[in-house]
């Protein structure tokens, strides 16, 4: 299911992520919406549940995802299957039950997001070269960010999967900026080699319409409103 004109719930503030604070609970409250096992180790997508208050833990899947190629599939289509396939890989290795939790898991969270530009599917960046290659195409044009999630449930086997997505305008960027990020290394381990509010508080000219958390990895505002509704 595809919903678009989500409402944004992410402020652009940076947070911190208490190191102490596994399941990222806020203030001691703990929430009625079920616990949360993230099946990724991407901090950002940490950043935008723990800013929700949404209590989680995580574990990384056994998933090497690197040489899987999309073939003719749709942006759309490969990132709900992306997402699909992180969630229903960690319920299949029974990670929720590996973690020591002061109550079950009720769901697990898988997502991916991708970067179109025209048809084409932009992922992370392979290396320095190919990440140059990607900013100099994104430069002085417009983009989408797809994040594709899906929700399982372990013990009832209920699912849910959706995808969001926003359309990012990048202006010029000079040969000396691109040079000078490519140096940092931010650019490891990003869809389309960038991270919107890190580049936005750089100064680069980018804008955006739609959720910046699916531009961050995760449309947290759907979620929440799925979370809200599982029980």
């Amino acid at each position: 299911m595809m919903l678009l004109n989500p409402a944004n719930v992410v402020n652009d503030t940076p947070a911190h992520i208490p190191s102490s604070d596994r399941f990222g609970r806020v203030g001691g409250r703990v929430p009625s919406r079920p616990l949360v096992l993230l099946a990724s180790r991407s901090p950002r997508r940490r950043e935008l549940l723990t800013r929700a208050g949404i209590e989680f833990v995580v574990a990384q899947p056994a998933l090497d995802d690197a040489d899987l190629d999309p073939g003719e599939s749709s942006a759309e289509q490969w990132v709900a299957a992306m997402a699909y396939l992180k969630a229903a890989t960690a319920v299949r290795q029974g990670l929720h039950t590996s973690l020591d939790t002061a109550r079950p898991v009720g769901v697990i969270l898988g997502a991916d997001t991708v970067v179109s530009l025209g048809e084409r599917i932009i992922g992370q960046p392979r290396d320095l070269a190919d990440a140059r290659r990607i900013i100099e195409e994104l430069a002085d044009a417009e983009h989408e960010v797809l994040t594709g999630v899906a929700m399982l449930c372990p013990r009832t086997q209920r699912r849910e999967i959706f995808i969001d997505r926003a359309t990012v305008r990048v202006g010029i960027i000079t040969p000396r900026e691109i040079d000078a990020y490519l140096a940092t290394g931010q650019w490891r381990g990003k869809a389309g080699a960038y991270n919107l509010s890190e580049r936005i508080a750089a100064g680069w000219p980018i804008t955006c319409t739609g959720d910046t958390g699916t531009t961050m990895g995760l449309p947290v505002g759907l979620v929440i409103g799925r979370l809200d509704t599982w029980n």
